[in-house]
This record gives C-alpha cells, sequence and structure tokens, in this order.
C-alpha cells in the first residue's frame, strides 16, 4: 500500500474502531481495555496483518506526548484534600520504592544470568532492565481504577495514583543513569547523577507548581468569548509545561502532573467542560500510546524471552514490589496490613516501561532488543495477572466499599464548584407516598427542594398540590451532602452513599 495522508487516515480510523469495539468487549469480561489496546496493534502489526511500523523514536515522541496529558488530565482529578493524607507514604514509594524495586530486580536478573545458558548480561545491563521496569504505569493505574468505578477504603485510590503519577521521574532518572554508566564503561561521576536527579526532582516540582498557577491567572483574566476554546487553552498550557520543563532540563512528567493538580484544585469558568474534554483526550492518548507500542512489537520476537521474562514478572509481582513497598511503608504503622498487602498488588506495568525501553534502542545499548522485548511481555504479563485482578483483591481484603449501578441521568444540569448544593435524583416509591400522593404530603427535610419532576417523558416543576405518582422522578436539591442523606432517608429509598 502507498503511504498517503488518506491512506493514514483511513487505517488510524481502523485501528480506532476496533479497539473501542475490543475495549468494550473486554469490559464485560474484566480484560483491561489497555491490554486490548495493545494487542489490536500486535494484530495489526508485522506479524499479524502486516502493517509496517519501525521507527522507536516516533513511538517514544507519541508516548512522551500521551503520557504527558494522561499525567496532567490525572492531576486534574486529583483533589489536594484527598492526597494530603497520604501524600509523605505516596512520595517514599515514588522514590525509594521505585529505587528498591530496580536493584531487587536487577540483581535478581543478574543471578539468572549466571545459572541461565544464553542470557549473557552484565550486572549494569541488568540494573539498566531493572531499573527499567521499575515504576508503576499511570495510564493503567488511573484506567483500571477508574473505569472499574472502585472505591477504595483508606485513601487507597488518591494514594496509589499519586504514587504512580510521580515515581516516572525516578525510574526515568535511574534508566539514564543507568545507560551513561554503560556508555561510559562504569566511569560515570555518583555524585554527578545524585545531584542531577535532585535538580531535576525539584526543577519539575517548582515549574509544575508555578505554571499551573499561571495558567490558573490566564483562567481567571481571560475572557474569551468562545467558551470551547478555554479546553484548548488549558491543553496548550499541558504541554508548554513539558516541554519548558524539559528545556530546563528539569523533569517534565513530574512538572505536568503537579501543574495538573494545581489547575484542577483551582476554580475558574468552564470547569466541567474542561475534565470533560481532557476525560475523552486522555482515553485517545492511552488508545494511540498503546495502539503504537502494539505496532511497534513484533511477536514472534516475544517467544525467545518468554522464559526469562516469566521468571522475572513472577519475582517482581511475588517479590520485588512486596519488599519494595513494604519497607518502604514500614515507618507510617498506622497504615493498616491489609491496605500495604493491595498496595503491593497494584504494581502494574504498562506503557511508561515500554516507552523507557526504547532509549536503550535510540543508544544503541547491547542486547537492546532483547530489553525491550523482555520488558513487553512483563507488561503483558502484568496486565493480565494484577489488571484483571484488582478489584477481586481490593474486595477479599475488604477494602472497597460495595457499588450501586448508576442509570443515565435524566436531568442534564451541574453545578459550579462554588455552590456548594448537592444535587440528586430519586424515583418516587410506594414507601415515598405513605402519608399521601401530593406534593406537599411528601415528607422532606426543611433543607430539601424538589425542583423538577419527570413523567413519561415529560418534565414539570412541581407545586404544593401537585399528584405525585410511583415511579416519578424528581430532581432535588440539598443544602449540602449530610441534608441529601437526611433526605434519601426519609423518602425511603435505598440509603446514599
Amino acid at each position: 500500500m502507498i503511504i498517503t495522508a488518506e491512506n493514514i487516515l483511513l487505517i488510524g480510523s481502523i485501528l480506532l474502531f476496533f479497539s473501542l469495539l475490543a475495549g468494550k468487549t473486554g469490559y464485560k469480561f474484566g480484560v483491561p481495555t489497555l491490554l486490548l489496546f495493545l494487542m489490536v496493534g500486535m494484530l495489526f502489526g508485522s506479524d499479524g496483518l502486516g502493517l509496517q511500523f519501525t521507527s522507536q523514536k516516533t513511538a517514544q515522541f507519541i508516548g512522551v506526548v500521551a503520557l504527558s496529558i494522561i499525567l496532567f488530565s490525572g492531576g486534574m482529578d486529583t483533589k489536594f484534600q484527598e492526597i494530603k493524607p497520604v501524600a509523605a507514604q505516596g512520595i517514599v514509594l515514588a522514590t525509594l520504592g521505585v529505587l528498591l524495586t530496580a536493584v531487587l530486580t536487577g540483581s535478581f536478573i543478574y543471578l539468572l544470568s549466571l545459572f541461565l545458558p544464553g542470557l549473557e548480561m552484565s550486572f549494569p545491563v541488568c540494573l539498566l532492565l531493572g531499573s527499567l521496569m521499575s515504576s508503576t504505569d499511570s495510564a493503567s493505574v488511573f484506567a483500571i481504577l477508574r473505569s472499574k468505578g472502585l472505591k477504595l477504603k483508606h485513601n487507597l485510590r488518591p494514594l496509589l495514583e499519586l504514587e504512580s503519577g510521580s515515581n516516572d521521574p525516578m525510574a526515568y532518572m535511574l534508566t539514564i543513569t543507568m545507560i551513561q554508566v554503560i556508555l561510559t564503561s562504569g566511569q560515570a561521576k555518583i555524585w554527578y547523577v545524585v545531584v542531577m536527579f535532585f535538580y531535576q526532582m525539584i526543577a519539575g516540582g517548582l515549574a509544575g507548581y508555578l505554571l499551573g498557577k499561571l495558567c490558573t491567572f490566564f483562567l481567571r483574566k481571560s475572557n474569551i468569548e468562545n467558551d470551547s476554546l478555554y479546553p484548548i487553552l488549558i491543553l496548550a498550557f499541558c504541554l508548554f509545561i513539558y516541554s519548558f520543563t524539559d528545556l530546563i532540563q528539569g523533569n517534565g512528567f513530574l512538572a505536568v502532573y503537579v501543574g495538573g493538580l494545581v489547575i484542577g484544585n483551582a476554580r475558574f469558568l468552564h470547569k466541567k467542560t474542561v475534565r470533560n474534554f481532557f476525560d475523552g483526550l486522555t482515553w485517545l492518548s492511552q488508545i494511540i500510546m498503546f495502539l503504537t507500542l502494539g505496532l511497534l512489537v513484533n511477536p514472534s520476537e516475544l517467544w525467545p524471552v518468554a522464559g526469562i521474562g516469566l521468571l522475572v514478572g513472577i519475582f517482581m509481582i511475588i517479590f520485588a514490589r512486596p519488599v519494595a513497598v513494604l519497607l518502604s511503608l514500614w515507618p507510617f504503622r498506622l497504615m493498616t496490613m491489609q491496605s500495604r498487602i493491595f498496595t503491593c498488588w497494584v504494581g502494574l506495568r504498562g506503557a511508561v516501561p515500554i516507552i523507557f525501553a526504547t532509549y536503550p534502542l535510540l543508544y544503541e545499548i547491547p542486547d537492546a532488543d532483547t530489553l525491550f522485548n523482555i520488558v513487553f511481555f512483563i507488561t503483558i504479563l502484568s496486565l493480565l495477572l494484577q489488571g484483571t485482578s484488582i478489584p477481586w483483591v481490593a474486595r477479599k481484603l475488604h477494602l472497597s466499599y460495595p457499588q450501586k449501578k448508576k442509570g443515565k441521568s435524566e436531568f442534564e444540569m451541574e453545578f459550579s464548584e462554588d455552590i456548594k448544593s448537592a444535587m440528586s435524583e430519586v424515583i418516587v416509591t410506594k414507601e415515598s407516598l405513605r402519608f399521601g400522593n401530593r406534593m406537599m404530603d411528601i415528607p422532606l427535610p426543611d433543607k430539601t427542594l424538589v425542583v423538577m419532576v419527570k413523567r413519561s417523558g415529560s418534565y414539570f416543576i412541581p407545586r404544593g398540590n401537585t399528584e405525585i405518582q410511583i415511579g416519578d422522578r424528581m430532581l432535588i436539591i440539598s443544602d449540602d451532602e449530610k441534608a441529601l442523606k437526611q433526605t434519601y432517608e426519609d423518602l425511603g429509598v435505598d440509603s446514599y452513599f
């Protein structure tokens, strides 16, 4: 096929269509959608339907842009009050936890190389491989925790999202450091590596915070007539935060996450529209990123490394990650053992390790192809084993709240975050009409008001003498969450969560 703009668009649209179809089907069976996106890319790749894609540099560029958007969006969806109680644990996991995982994994791989024939790797190369896989993947963690709608106890969700969103800088520094050690025959200066690590972390954090504040200033002062341009403005800031931070040699991944935190916790116009825009853009970024990485790999090359990949993957899941987590969280005595065990299990590998594995390819490190294939195999193993079982493990450890199925909203209304009132929908039951079927007969707290009723496809505003029927949908507004909970109880409907 001749490569033209039209053919690229045709192939791209077909890949997106099959990815969404596979994701919808896999969700019903509990299979992580990101794994299915990888599989679709592999199916259409050189060993499948023959679509040729071999540019590691292009894949790396796509991955960096996609990760910037994913981390930025993840930061925007995280509230300061949620991460404040777990900030210390998250930072320790994102630094010491990553370092311990890399060292333990690299040491295990080196021991394997001493006993397994055909696996000949120097200790620096083994540490490089451990560094590539040392961080949990933000795209996988965000996607699985949020798509499954898990409501976790003990602030576990913000802890896991904070860790996965902020541990990439440590893994990146370890990866680049080990590449420099290998290329300079071990002559890299340790003091320089340590200084650069702290500089990148501090520069990334400060740049993200200051540029995030700058963005919120622009949002408050700007008066754009076309409301749809606000999400575009914030997207421009997202990409600027990453590229500017990288320009000053700070860590761009940390910067975009911090910038997203700052912007997401600020007040500005059209915030709901911006969140919806980034939610869709994040899913598109994840699809394109995993599709691209799936196209880049040749499945036939995974079989020769399946044995070593299986050994290393299982070692990381049952030993390296648990040991690193338990040692890192040891000072935090108030954290329950169930929470520690669950944190050990949510050590998902995904796009980040694969993208980092393209760096040895670009630097022409010896056996870089083998390293890439091992990382890819372990990513598939992690998504299959850990990704599919996270909800089950949470239930077995009694760490998840029961989920209620929510139907589609009949009233498309949203409050500004400046308004503290709580809004919900209630389906009228026989118990709700136990004192009479007129609006004035229905027991409602003083702080609650019924503002609209839907019946048989029609909407109307009720008055005191309006007759209410079983099955009517009422849009109710209360002063706060406490009053809304009391309303549910007075109406005799399902308990409020």
